[in-house]
């Protein structure tokens, strides 16, 4: 099964132009934070703060991520998503055995949703924890990525305990 996030890149784009262009309108719009505070440089360092929290927040969410189990091994990969055309910033790749998958999870917070894999080491016992950023991939994407991870999953079992 292969998947991807790629067509939330063009919502990415307009969430960042929406930002600036909120900040544009504040700035012009700038006399109506005299309420908040006396001293203007406060109520523009105040709105410059809550700018840079959003864009910050939307920059650690907006990653680019695939999903490849077709074959023998399993390749996942997360990644920037607005440059990673021409920079290769950000990027976690792994590529797995289907039967070196002990388990996974996946992690629902307010605003993040994580993949976490546990993947047995082949020379030791050791289990290894890798975590992919799925908060941009669709909810059914993340149903069928669900299915397939727990397809292998107990197909190790059975083949461990057998």
């Amino acid at each position: 099964m292969r998947t991807n996030n790629a067509k939330v890149k063009n919502v990415i784009i307009s969430v960042y132009f929406i930002l600036i262009v909120l900040a544009i309108l504040l700035v012009t719009v700038f006399s109506a934070f005299k309420d908040m505070t006396d001293n203007p440089l406060t109520a523009f360092l105040i709105i410059l703060l809550i700018l840079a929290a959003l864009f910050f927040v939307i920059h650690w969410i907006a990653k680019y991520f695939e999903y490849d189990s077709d074959g023998l091994k399993v390749v996942i990969t997360n990644k920037g998503l607005l440059l990673s055309d021409y920079f290769n910033y950000r990027e976690h790749t792994i590529e797995f055995e289907k039967d070196r998958l002990s388990g996974f999870k996946i992690h629902n917070y307010l605003i993040y949703r994580e993949l976490v894999l546990y993947i047995k080491n082949k020379k030791h016992d050791h289990v290894k924890k890798e975590r992919f950023n799925v908060t941009l991939v669709a909810r059914k994407k993340r149903k069928y990525m669900k299915q397939s991870l727990s397809k292998m999953v107990k197909h190790n079992r059975k083949a461990y305990n057998s």
